[in-house]
């Protein structure tokens, strides 16, 4: 990644470890995935990898990008149902309608990259996003309040995820993935297993988001592009 990043062009996923002999693991990754985008590493990871993700994944795709700015625009009143006062959060919801609003225009890839690698922009869309899971969790008080460990989960949101720089845990990642309705897959390099654990979140989802987690941290991932069984074989 160049220096002052905030993500990467597609890489070979060999680069993500270009000093070790490829363990069980690597290989394993390597079999499924193709390319990766790192992420810069700085708290604010699985929400710009996230939302990269969707967005590229949405790319030549109008109507689902249509319905997805939708979603976004009708946020707004949520987050006013919840108390927030509109006055916290205009500025990053037209930030972020902006990003999704250029990505309509142009239908290109290098769009997408130079937004999300400008810095006010790129965390104005993270800090909506960081608005977004903390309203869900606040509107499913009954079920989220079971997995907090802040005296209440108003504490928890105001604490770990409306504040920039706190890593996502999982309980975020589930927020977040309901409140869009996006299908998350998290492949994780994490433990002493010698294979990748894939986490699809919510379970049962078509995933739009392939990411990568180790050390705490998430990079974005592309799948080997499977073969065209149906592609018409030559004579």
């Amino acid at each position: 990644m160049e220096a002052g990043g905030l993500i990467s062009c597609r890489e070979d996923v060999s680069s993500l470890f270009p000093e070790q002999t490829p363990d069980a693991k690597h290989k394993d990754l390597c079999s499924q995935f193709s390319s990766v985008r790192k992420v810069r590493g700085d708290g604010n990871c699985f929400y710009r990898a996230f939302c990269f993700a969707h967005l590229e994944s949405l790319l030549h795709n109008p109507r689902a990008l249509h319905r997805f700015k939708d979603k976004i625009m009708q946020s707004a009143k949520c987050l006013s149902c919840v108390g927030f006062d509109e006055n916290s959060f205009k500025h990053h919801l037209n930030t972020f309608l902006g990003v999704v609003e250029q990505h309509q225009a142009d239908e290109e890839e290098a769009t997408l990259f130079r937004l999300f690698n400008e810095q006010m922009t790129s965390d104005g869309v993270v800090q909506y996003l960081r608005l977004l899971a903390s309203v869900h969790l606040q509107n499913h008080a009954d079920f989220f309040c079971n997995f907090v460990e802040a005296p209440n989960l108003q504490v928890y949101c105001h604490q770990e995820v409306e504040a920039m720089a706190m890593e996502c845990d999982h309980v975020g990642i589930l927020a977040l993935s309901q409140a869009l309705d996006v299908g998350i897959h998290i492949v994780s390099m994490e433990g002493d297993e010698q294979h990748l654990i894939h986490h699809i979140i919510p379970e049962g989802a078509e995933p739009s988001v392939h990411l990568l987690y180790q050390t705490s941290h998430y990079d974005i991932l592309y799948p080997n592009l499977k073969p065209d069984l149906t592609a018409t074989q030559d004579d």
